[in-house]
């Protein structure tokens, strides 16, 4: 007998999201399994200085302020919780759950994950652990190194009988993988089902994105001033699922905002999980009625031979100072103001890194702010007394001494330090997975086989054989599609689509990776990857390299490329 869809809600889309989420998701309707992501590389970074000053530290400490409020509702209510807020520290995140049980009186069985950090064997890895990017060779000493593990653990920890499964670095979509075969009863290989969480899984981790959150027609959200409901998706048997949320919360749920989720920090069509390889070209879209939006026909390949890992280096230390720009010659201002401050630094040289960035504007404009251009200057190194106090006081020391109207937006500062984030790939059967029950019992986690299988068993979607429709010259691409964007490590990704076929048809033929490249002078010189996803009218684009090292070294102005498709949308077709 097939088992009803399982309820799979989440909380949390990141490290300080809404602390009221959880309670809200558990109070406000059925569900069956509350989730929660906490982790982004950055975050791991983040825990790893969190865990250098105190070792029992190295996890999400909202998640435990969420269990104060949820944890004895959950046991109450039969509802299992899966996260991934142990980080660097599963073992120590699921003792203090233990301790929260305790002290509320609540019986629940906490299991967590374990087998993601390579840490300790990163001198015997080096050889795998090329970038995955530039291909370059893995020479300094990682902080973090942690693979990304799937969703088999959770659910052997679930069948085991755990009530709460802490998990470290874990995919984003296996907080919903593992919950749903184990419900279901999964086989390894279902493939097809594997994909269909897979791909619901990434719909729901980002929390209230998928709900209205960053979203380009925002109009369409009933109330905007209603705290917009999290997501949660029911997963049918056969991997099929329906995104909705608890009624009467605010947002909405519609094809495009789940649209818009799904091409959220993706690469291309073949999108890699530790569990399976998902075809985002078969994701099928309807709209089943208000706030419900159905994903079927997900099909998947078996899992990669390969598991990605997250490395994260010690960069060094920065600063920044931003220089002010008054009225007329904005760029003669800002080019003095350069050269004195490096003559009087002893030259660029002396830097490991020097980024100088001139915003020019318009001279006349109504206000004085709007008049006032700006000239931010960021310098790197690995000796913190160059970039600190050294720097900063020499930008202000130039106050009374150089252009007509000086003034900075900021007072002389300590440096900050900074990590780089380093992707790699190393053979999936270096990670072992383990899951550690409550009573100290350790389950070895199986591995999902790893065969090849045909290409052409993919179907592929063809470009709609429709009149194209979109911008006329003159008019922005936001007159007719929508964007979302993210970071990748230190590439960029932005997804762009249409309403109709009509719209993707134009999108087909006019948007090409070299466009995008005219249309963004940011991406002019880089590499641009495009995907073409006709089944959701949609075109991804990765633009390589625009984030640098990463989040975390990034001297971009948008460091984690959030606005980009605001600002592809905002770009005049010529």
């Amino acid at each position: 007998m097939t088992r009803r869809g399982v309820r799979i809600a989440n909380c949390s889309g990141f490290f300080g999201d809404r602390l009221s989420a959880a309670r809200e998701m558990v109070e406000g309707g059925e569900i069956d399994v509350l989730t929660g992501d906490w982790l982004a590389e950055l975050t791991m970074l983040i825990l790893h200085k969190q865990r250098a000053r105190n070792a029992e530290l190295g996890y999400a400490s909202t998640f435990l302020l969420q269990m104060e409020q949820v944890l004895a509702a959950c046991k109450e209510r039969g509802v299992k919780v899966v996260t991934n807020a142990g980080g660097l520290n599963p073992a120590g995140c699921a003792e203090k759950v233990r301790d929260i049980a305790a002290k509320l009186g609540v019986d629940v069985k906490v299991a967590h994950v374990e087998g993601d950090d390579l840490l300790p064997r990163v001198d015997g890895l080096r050889p795998q652990l090329a970038h995955l990017d530039t291909g370059a060779p893995l020479t300094g000493e990682p902080l973090t190194a942690n693979a990304y593990l799937g969703g088999w653990g959770i659910a052997a920890a679930l069948e085991a009988g755990a009530d709460v499964v802490v998990c470290p670095r874990v995919t984003d979509a296996a907080l919903v993988v593992g919950p749903a075969a184990w419900w279901h009863g999964w086989a390894l290989d279902d493939w097809d089902r594997l994909a269909g969480a897979v791909v619901a899984g990434h719909v729901i981790e980002c929390g209230t994105q998928a709900t209205g959150g960053n979203y380009t027609w925002f109009h369409e959200i009933p109330d905007p001033t209603k705290p917009l409901g999290f997501p949660l998706a029911v997963v049918e048997a056969d991997g099929s699922s329906t995104i909705t949320k608890h009624e009467g919360t605010g947002g909405v749920v519609n094809v495009g905002t789940v649209t818009a989720q799904l091409l959220y920090e993706i690469g291309g069509e073949a999108y890699a999980n530790p569990d399976v390889i998902t075809h985002f070209g078969s994701i099928q879209l309807t709209q089943a009625g208000p706030d419900h939006v159905r994903i079927s026909g997900v099909q998947g390949s078996p899992a990669p031979t390969t598991t990605k890992v997250c490395l994260n280096l010690e960069g060094g230390h920065r600063n920044r100072m931003s220089f002010v720009l008054t009225g007329l010659h904005q760029a003669e201002k800002a080019a003095w103001v350069e050269a004195a401050l490096f003559a009087r630094l002893g030259g660029k040289e002396r830097f490991d890194e020097v980024d100088v960035r001139f915003v020019p504007a318009p001279s006349d404009a109504r206000t004085q702010e709007e008049s006032s251009g700006r000239l931010h200057v960021t310098v790197k190194s690995r000796d913190e007394r160059l970039v600190g106090r050294n720097f900063s006081s020499a930008c202000i020391e130039l106050a009374l001494a150089n252009y007509p109207g000086f003034f900075a937006t900021g007072a002389p500062g300590e440096a900050q330090s900074y990590g780089v984030y380093w992707p790699a790939l190393v053979d999936a059967d270096e990670v072992d997975e383990r899951v550690v029950l409550w009573d100290g019992t350790r389950i070895e986690v199986a591995r999902p086989p790893r065969e090849t299988v045909e290409s052409a068993r993919l179907r592929q979607a063809e470009v709609p054989s429709v009149a194209p429709r979109g911008p006329v010259v003159g008019e922005p691409l936001g007159a007719h599609f929508a964007a979302r964007s993210g970071d990748k490590g230190g590439n960029a990704n932005v997804g762009i689509w249409a309403r109709d076929d009509a719209g993707y048809a134009w999108l087909h033929a006019h948007l090409t990776a070299e466009r995008v490249q005219t249309l963004l002078p940011e991406a002019a010189a880089l590499e641009v990857r495009r995907t073409e996803l006709p089944n959701i009218h949609a075109l991804n684009f990765v633009i390589v390299g625009l984030l640098g090292e990463g989040v975390a070294s990034s001297t971009a102005f948008d460091a984690q490329a959030k606005g980009l498709g605001e600002y592809l949308l905002s770009r005049v077709w010529r």
